[in-house]
């Protein structure tokens, strides 16, 4: 998970405070400050959330500070924790669908993360209204044009560095680099901007997870105590920022958020994961014009050089009529080369394997084989965005995973070729709390189907001109 990113980190010396004791309100002191909070919510006008490694613990996301925090650890000579899935198949959280859903219904108007597990952007969160302030560990971004790219990998690189992709943008096509900030890298005035001018607009800024250590990032949250917004922190540890805020709650973040929703009569809606990959199949005549040359490709929508983590192996065969000899693929890049004669049509069928951490185990996949000459170039146009919603609707309903559907058909003429863009439901999560029958520390939720961040300066001054200078003052 997010040891990866903590290994390419610079070093330094000083990280903060690490090993900070746990501390959870008792069961009735827990339910009223839910309560209290959930009526502060439900008043607000301009709610901002403001979020930690401690909202990704439950993903199986380890912290940094906590007891058994990767730094923690690290200073005490332990053994680093162990991933319990790969970090790119890690799913959104209670809390972070609890958001989504504040958001839908009009009533949190700016997320600022400290994170780089890009679980916000996956749970559903728009971008405009989110501020990773420490980056993405799956996003790239072109210096050139400003294009943004949420990748199903983790990007290689850490620290504002190159990457081996290019822009896709027409006329541009400049090289990309990752969005993660090494200890030293300034907070990016696109993610630091808005998160300052959305703290001093709100009039509640609900502090979930984190230590507020690392500066300049920890002094937003102050920022709207000056035009008389509040400031609730929910974190098993004291933080430096207690005695600012309007109330304190030691209790499991995703318990709280559980009960505020309760409190609020919303439903936290599922996460339904929905992965992309493609189809090539190339076509030309053999010299002697007697045979089809064919190579199938299966490949990542980033490029054919990307990784498909998602995809373990897959099974190719033929219609029963064809002695066209089977083969399995499980070796990145995911191709196979066959002859066949001239005027041969018949079905091609894929039995797509998934990897660990997604909660199906297969899809089947079919496509027709028919050599056609053709000099016309198109794109098949379909409706992306009602394909997806349509998965999402089906997989919730029938409380599966496994569900396919194509959202990009185009054909290129020379060299004959076809590419068929798939996108299929590869996990799904529903969360049905039982908070008000559990005491602190405990908190079960339903799973159906089949990072995190710490910029630089626990008190390492990140370079934030104006919040410097008023860090200063």
């Amino acid at each position: 998970m997010s040891l990866g990113y903590a290994e390419k980190l610079s070093f330094i010396e000083d990280v903060g405070q690490v090993g900070m004791a746990e501390f959870f309100d008792p069961s009735h002191v827990l339910q009223c400050k839910i309560e209290e909070l959930a009526k502060l919510i439900q008043k607000s006008k301009h709610l901002v959330v403001f979020t930690g490694a401690g909202i990704s613990t439950s993903c199986g996301i380890p912290d940094f500070r906590g007891p058994k925090g990767i730094w923690t650890l690290q200073r005490e000579g332990k053994d680093l924790p162990k991933a319990s899935l790969p970090f790119h198949r890690a799913m959104p959280s209670m809390t972070h669908m609890a958001l989504v859903e504040l958001e839908r219904a009009g009533i949190l108007k700016f997320v600022i993360s400290q994170n780089v597990d890009g679980l916000h952007l996956r749970s559903g969160i728009p971008r405009e209204k989110l501020s990773e302030l420490h980056g993405d560990s799956f996003m790239e971004m072109c210096p050139s044009c400003g294009a943004e790219y949420l990748r199903d990998f983790e990007v290689e690189t850490i620290g504002l560095k190159e990457t081996s992709r290019k822009c896709s943008v027409e006329k541009c096509g400049a090289k990309l680099k990752d969005t993660v900030l090494d200890w030293e890298d300034a907070l990016p005035p696109k993610e630091i901007d808005p998160a300052e001018k959305h703290c001093k607009k709100a009039d509640l800024v609900l502090c979930l997870g984190t230590s507020l250590q690392i500066t300049p990032a920890c002094n937003l949250p102050l920022k709207c105590l000056k035009g008389g917004g509040k400031i609730v922190i929910v974190n098993l540890q004291k933080t430096p920022k207690d005695k600012k805020a309007n109330v304190v709650i030691h209790g499991l973040v995703d318990k709280v958020v559980a009960g505020v929703m309760e409190s609020l009569n919303m439903k936290i809606p599922p996460y339904v994961r929905i992965d992309l990959f493609q189809i090539i199949l190339t076509q030309s005549i053999s010299g002697d014009q007697r045979f089809i040359n064919w190579t199938l490709r299966v490949a990542s929508v980033h490029g054919l050089t990307s990784q498909l983590p998602f995809i373990k192996s897959i099974e190719v065969s033929f219609s029963d009529n064809h002695n066209y000899k089977d083969a399995v693929l499980d070796k990145q890049p995911f191709l196979m080369k066959r002859r066949t004669a001239r005027n041969e049509t018949f079905d091609i069928f894929f039995k797509v394997n998934y990897s660990d951490g997604c909660d199906c185990v297969s899809t089947q996949l079919s496509l027709p084989f028919e050599f056609k000459i053709s000099t016309e170039e198109h794109v098949e146009i379909i409706d992306k965005e009602a394909v997806l919603q349509s998965l999402r609707e089906k997989a919730v309903e029938e409380s599966s995973c496994g569900q396919s559907g194509v959202v990009e058909r185009r054909v290129v003429s020379e060299p004959r070729s076809e590419a068929v863009v798939y996108a299929t439901v590869t996990s799904l999560r529903t969360y049905h709390s039982q908070q008000s029958q559990l005491a602190n520390g405990d908190l079960k939720w339903k799973l159906e189907g089949s990072g995190t961040s710490r910029k630089r300066s626990r008190t390492g001054k990140r370079k934030s001109k104006a919040l410097a200078e008023e860090t200063k003052a």
